[in-house]
Parts: C-alpha cells; sequence; structure tokens
C-alpha cells in the first residue's frame, strides 16, 4: 500500500469563490457553530470530493483526503496540496489499519469514494460490488467504534426504476431484474446505507445519509458515462453529440457548488444525525434537450448522432425514462434550495473543459 502524505500548516484564511459569500440561514441546530473540525473525505481527490475539500478549507476547517486515485485525479486537489491546505493519504479504504489510524486524527468523515458511472458499473459488476460494500463496511464500522460521525453519500439509483413523480425518502425502491448489471450500483450503496443507519440506531452513531441527483459542473469527467462533461467535450472539439436511446428520457441536473453547500448544512447541522437526504435540484431536462442546449451555449457547429442502447453499452444496461427528487426534507431542515441553473452548471463545464484544452496545447507548445 502506497501512502503519501502532506503535512498540513495552519492556513492562510480563505474565501470559497463558486458559491456567494453568505447563503440562507440554517433551522436545524448547529452542530459545530464556530468551532473549526478536521475533517477526512474519503475519495477526495473525485469529483464531488475535491469540491468539497475547496469549501471546507475555505471555511477555516482541516482536511485529510484519502483516494487512490483509481478515478479521482491528483489534478483536482494538487492546488490544495501545493497550498498545504489538506493532508493527502493515497491508498485505499478497504485497508482496515489505515482506515483506523486516519479515522483516529479527524473529527467526523464524508464517505464519499465509491465506484461510480454508468460505463463502470456495467463493465465491471464484481468490482462495483465489492469495492462498494467493502469500502463502505471498512469505514462505517472503524467510524462506529471510533465514534466518529459520518456522512454516507449514497445516490439516486437506490430508487431504481421508480419514476412517478417526485421521489421523496421514504419512497419504495423497485429494481429491474439481478440479471441486469446496472443495478448492482443500487444494491451496494443500498447496503451502505442500511449500515450506516444499522449503527445510528444500535451504536448511536451519528451517521447521516445523502442521495445524490446527478451533480454535474467542473471537474466532472465524462470517461465513465458521465452526460454533461461528454456532451461538452464533444462540442467543444466539433463532433457530433452521441445521444443514446432517443433522448426523451429526463434527469435532474445540479451544479456541484449547489451540492457541497448542501452537505456543508447538513455537517452543520445536529438534527440531520440518523436522517436521509435527497440532494438535487428538481428542474427536469431530457438528454436530447441537454445535447441542444450545449451545442447552443458553446457556440459549436456539432449535430447530434443517436446511438442505440445495444451499442452504448452491454446487455447489462437498462434506461429509465425520468428521475426527479423531492428535496422538502432537506429544504425545511437547513434552508438548502439550488441556487445555480443547468445553463450556468453547463457554462462552467464549457470553461473548465477549454481551460483544459488550452492547457494542453500550451505544454505542447513548451514541449
Amino acid at each position: 500500500m502506497v501512502v503519501s502524505l502532506v503535512l498540513q500548516e495552519e492556513p492562510a484564511p480563505q474565501t470559497y469563490s463558486p458559491g456567494p459569500p453568505d447563503m440562507a440561514p440554517h433551522h436545524g441546530r448547529l452542530l459545530k457553530g464556530t468551532r473549526k473540525l478536521k475533517y477526512l473525505i474519503t475519495g477526495g481527490a473525485g469529483f464531488i470530493g475535491s469540491h468539497l475539500s475547496d469549501r471546507l478549507t475555505a471555511d477555516g476547517h482541516e482536511v485529510v483526503v484519502i483516494d487512490d486515485l483509481s478515478t479521482g485525479r491528483i489534478e483536482n486537489i494538487e492546488h490544495l496540496i501545493r497550498s498545504r491546505r489538506i493532508e493527502f493519504v493515497e491508498g485505499s479504504i478497504t485497508d482496515e489499519d489505515l482506515m483506523v489510524g486516519v479515522l483516529e486524527s479527524v473529527d467526523a468523515c464524508v464517505h464519499l469514494a465509491s465506484i461510480v458511472g454508468v460505463s463502470l458499473v456495467v463493465d465491471r459488476p464484481v468490482d462495483t460490488l465489492l469495492s462498494n460494500v467493502r469500502g463502505s463496511d471498512v469505514v462505517l464500522s472503524a467510524a462506529a467504534g471510533l465514534q466518529k460521525p459520518v456522512l454516507y453519500a449514497s445516490t439516486s439509483e437506490v430508487y431504481g426504476k421508480l419514476s412517478n413523480g417526485a421521489l421523496d425518502e421514504h419512497a419504495d425502491r423497485i429494481l429491474g431484474a439481478i440479471q441486469k448489471n446496472r443495478w448492482n450500483y443500487a444494491t451496494s450503496k443500498s447496503f451502505g446505507e442500511a449500515l450506516a443507519l444499522g449503527y445510528a440506531k444500535e451504536l448511536g452513531s451519528r451517521n447521516t445519509v445523502v442521495r445524490l441527483f446527478n451533480t454535474v459542473g467542473p471537474r466532472q469527467t465524462g470517461m465513465y458515462g458521465m452526460v454533461l462533461p461528454r456532451f461538452v467535450r464533444q462540442a467543444v472539439s466539433g463532433q457530433p453529440l452521441t445521444v443514446f436511446g432517443d433522448g426523451t428520457q429526463t434527469r435532474c441536473f445540479a451544479h456541484v457548488y449547489d451540492t457541497v453547500d448542501a452537505l456543508v448544512r447538513l455537517l452543520d447541522c445536529e438534527e440531520a444525525a440518523g436522517g436521509v437526504f435527497n440532494i438535487g435540484n428538481d428542474t427536469e431536462i431530457s438528454i436530447l434537450g441537454l445535447a441542444r442546449r450545449v451545442i447552443a451555449r458553446s457556440g459549436s457547429d456539432s449535430d447530434v448522432r443517436f446511438v442505440p442502447y445495444s451499442e452504448a453499452y452491454d446487455e447489462g444496461f437498462e434506461e429509465l425514462g425520468r428521475r426527479k427528487p423531492d428535496t422538502g426534507l432537506l429544504r425545511g431542515l437547513t434552508g438548502w434550495a439550488p441556487e445555480r441553473s443547468v445553463d450556468e452548471a453547463i457554462d462552467d463545464v464549457i470553461l473548465h473543459e477549454r481551460a483544459g484544452m488550452n492547457g494542453v496545447l500550451e505544454a505542447e507548445q513548451v514541449a
């Protein structure tokens, strides 16, 4: 096991520029008030984890990131490592000794590490099950033994094929056939939810479960089936945007800055412990509509190419017509509401993609 540490010094005051300087007041009782805490973020080099690291360190907290860099990218947190605002541990959450040692040094844990993305889930069903189940077992069990609170990041996939309107946290879960590999991901994340809530009930662990609905924004990769960064990359490079199926399926996309704000509010809220909360935007858009919006906002000359699901994925895939969150529980407890539109998310991803492309061109010119 390779472990690399960057020791943290006292951080200079920071501001978290992506979000507004202040949000609506929290409605629940605050857990930490003005006290600064030390957080462990598993999967902290990933898309959401890196943005959460930005926010927590900007708020003056200490952060330890653990990531095996299998899907996370060191570039996402390199600015935090260089400025010594985080401590980075390269390692696996399935390493029990490592996790116990790291958890002993922190006040709370945000468990984001997971195999994600439709492509990975469908193509690697065994890894999906074993990595997510074993990892969650190790993290949640070690945290329970050390009496450390955990915010466990689950997914809207646990609702399965249910699509009759906005889904609240008590909605039934309807999964497809076991032969469809897509549902392995939902099964593995449901295990983590059950374990987190089980420890809360039996041992009094201060665990909170969140179900994330299609978070998008800068730093998200399109390598594993994420649709918006794939569309943006195709558009800015002049390629056809590949829409799987007929494009009429709808999704609700939340900007990562809004998702991070929701996570921070729940970390702050003592009354969230033991609860389950949806996090997402409730504005629906069809995938074809998303593709056309990306083309328009990027000024691209690309067109749309429809690809049958049978060509896009193997036989383990199954599509859903729609999935929309009901976030009333989160809103009522913390006052949270999404601040940013899908157009703002598209614009931010376009800027991020073009900046990355310019960086590659500049590097090639220097070489």
